[in-house]
């Protein structure tokens, strides 16, 4: 299913946004992707909550469906 199919879908994708979560979340950069500044500032002020909470982040993105962007569409396969 296309992003053009469904207009519910966001633009963003989950493997993109998981990648960059996993290898550049102590950033916040995964959640900065997908729109979420709030949680992508407080990812880096605590360095992703010293890995860990960026780690598990990223895994959740690339095996959950139901992530979502800041406008609430689920992110694409």
């Amino acid at each position: 299913m296309s992003y053009q199919n469904n207009p519910e879908l966001s633009d963003k994708s989950k493997l993109v946004a998981g990648l960059l979560q996993i290898f550049l979340g102590t950033l916040g950069i995964g959640r900065f992707y997908t729109g979420h500044v709030g949680i992508a500032i407080a990812q880096l002020l605590t360095c992703g909550g010293l890995g860990f909470w960026s780690l598990i982040d990223g895994i959740l993105f690339l095996v959950s469906d139901d992530r979502t962007d800041a406008q609430g569409r689920k992110l694409r396969a």
